[in-house]
């Protein structure tokens, strides 16, 4: 997979979450269910969805920068070191959703391995073709 088409496909998957957790905070799906069944009462769910959208939306912003949708607002190297760390929660947040309460959670495990999985193909290294000289 091209570092592009992954790009693109972590931002079309961003727009889907960024959605259901405003479903979450419009009580359209039951708070009860996410989270791991922590939340005790609404308005720990809204605090818990504002961040999860306000940092969803930082990840989005991100990977437009690194796709050059909005050119360099920040350096790529800080770029990279942000999804470095976003690789690294996914990562954790896989293995945290496999020991999660319910199915539902469980599921979602599935989708943070594939984040996790698309940050590897945008940050991996391109190979340099060796140098072909011809005399």
């Amino acid at each position: 997979m091209e570092k592009i088409t992954a790009i693109n496909t972590m931002l079309y998957l961003l727009v889907a979450v960024i959605l259901f957790h405003l479903c979450i905070m419009l009580k359209i799906v039951p708070y009860e269910i996410t989270w791991g069944g922590r939340l005790k009462n609404e308005s720990e769910m809204y605090l818990f969805e504002t961040i999860s959208i306000i940092i969803n939306l930082f990840l989005f912003l991100i990977l437009l920068i690194k796709g050059n949708y909005l050119g360099r607002l920040i350096s790529m190297k800080i770029v990279n070191f942000t999804l470095w760390l976003f690789f690294t929660v996914f990562i954790l947040n896989t293995i945290g959703n496999i020991i999660a309460k319910t199915y539902f959670e469980k599921f979602f495990a599935l989708l943070t391995l594939f984040f996790s999985i698309l940050i590897w193909i945008i940050l991996r290294k391109e190979k340099i073709p060796p140098y072909n000289k011809t005399i």
